[in-house]
């Protein structure tokens, strides 16, 4: 892939950040929370065959990553997938439901980790109901995000190390159990009786994409990044063939170690793994690793979910209480509050295998209107240079965002369907609610005329 060395376009903010610390912000951003919760849930598809989907969903997820380069560095400014969309489609309900599904994902997203919070890692300290709990750690969670929690690049750095740190304690305990003639690698290339290979592969690689999400969140920090246009694509590219390595050779890990069925029924499938190894770590110190890692995604998730609604509430997208913020905290309350009754409500549903497939679902239409975007808006020229991705990619990042889509469920659809439904809803109010405003103020200013 082609790039060019660029003259940045001058910033209000302070260019900051450099190569290593965005590429350890992406790191962080994507690797952890999904990988720690989401092995049984492969396993139920694939067998022992973990590697397969892990490394399907990288390839995809590099596809649309190559968009995102582009447009990142050639609208240094620009907020994400919703001003992408904007900039292209001039259509403004269709940037509207682009900017939706990033928040619908995101909520989605953290029910999901709040279940994974509740599950095998927390009942190493605390024995309690998993819905119940998942919904408890949602409104700490809210309650931490209200107080004004923001992630420094420096803690992201501190966190993304704790979370590496516990998957390098997999693989390690596991090639140690190799070494001490344990485990059995002929699981590694064995799938579940009586399903096709390629069909199974493609069905988990909807799942195994969900751990790869989170590098579009970065578009959110271009601005601050020197040198976006040589820095952002190798940081960016860099970060997920790293999370793909080691989620491939966790994948590997965790085939050796235990029996598909064994990680199918875990709730903490890589605890499991560690225990199985028999290597001497506390069951107590991996899950603090890996209840940290998911607690850190879920908070980031909620933080970003919330300013979300904020942002468009303030734009008149969403009904304006949701731009509500405490005077004391300068935090949006409201929207935090209705962030995280939702997710609270779908942890109801209790299958996280489900949530991580909506997720993937409404971040595939996102991901689909950005590949178009860069190819629409390759006719607008911009003064500085930036980095060009091969055509034949977004082409490509469309195609594979559409089969993924084929291959989901009804039941996947119809909660995505309802989602965007509520957000059409929440849209139409807001911009019924601005017109009465508007009519109400005209009237006032012709009485007083």
């Amino acid at each position: 892939m082609p790039g060019q060395t660029v003259a940045s376009p001058p910033s209000k903010l302070r260019q900051a950040i450099t190569g290593p610390l965005l590429y350890l912000f992406i790191l962080g951003d994507v690797l952890g929370a999904g990988i720690y919760a989401l092995m049984g849930v492969l396993s139920a598809e694939v067998g022992g065959a973990l590697w397969a989907p892990l490394l399907l969903a990288l390839l995809l997820a590099l596809l649309t990553a190559g968009s995102y380069a582009e447009l990142v560095t050639k609208y240094p400014k620009a907020g994400g997938a919703a001003v992408f969309a904007e900039r292209a489609f001039r259509r403004p309900m269709l940037s509207f439901l682009v900017g939706f599904s990033m928040l619908a994902a995101g909520v989605t997203s953290a029910a999901g980790l709040s279940l994974a919070f509740a599950g095998e890692y927390l009942s190493t300290f605390l024995d309690v109901p998993r819905v119940p709990a998942a919904i408890v750690f949602l409104a700490l969670v809210a309650c931490l995000n209200a107080r004004g929690i923001s992630e420094s690049l420096k803690s992201n750095v501190v966190m993304t190390v704790i979370e590496v740190s516990g998957l390098v304690i997999v693989v390690v305990s596991v090639a140690l159990m190799l070494g001490g003639g344990g485990g059995d690698v002929s699981r590694v290339g064995e799938f579940r009786d009586g399903v096709s290979p390629a069909v199974a592969t493609l069905g988990a690689a909807i799942i195994a994409y969900y751990s790869f999400v989170g590098f579009e969140t970065s578009a959110n920090v271009a601005e601050e990044v020197r040198d976006p246009s040589r820095v952002y694509p190798r940081a960016l590219f860099g970060a997920l063939l790293t999370a793909g390595v080691v989620y491939v050779l966790v994948g590997v890990a965790s085939s050796i170690a235990l029996p598909p069925d064994d990680l199918e029924a875990s709730t903490g499938p890589l605890l499991a793994v560690v225990s199985a190894s028999g290597v001497v770590v506390p069951d107590w110190l991996f899950s603090l690793i890996a209840l940290i890692a998911v607690a850190n995604g879920a908070l980031l998730t909620m933080i970003m979910s919330s300013r979300l609604a904020f942002g468009m509430a303030e734009h008149d997208l969403l009904p304006s209480a949701l731009g509500s913020v405490l005077s004391n905290r300068r935090t949006p309350w409201a929207a935090i509050v209705a962030t995280t009754l939702v997710a609270m409500i779908l942890t109801l549903i209790g299958d996280l295998g489900l949530l991580a497939s909506t997720v993937v679902l409404l971040l595939l239409f996102v991901f689909i209107s950005t590949n178009v975007a860069v190819l629409v808006l390759r006719r607008d020229k911009v003064e500085h240079d930036h980095f060009r991705v091969w055509t034949i990619v977004p082409v490509l990042g469309v195609a594979s965002c559409v089969l993924l889509l084929t291959q989901q469920p009804g039941e996947v659809w119809l909660y995505g369907i309802l989602l965007l439904a509520v957000g059409v809803v929440l849209h139409l109010v807001a911009k019924l609610t601005r017109r009465r405003a508007a009519s109400r103020a005209g009237k006032r200013d012709d009485e007083t005329a």
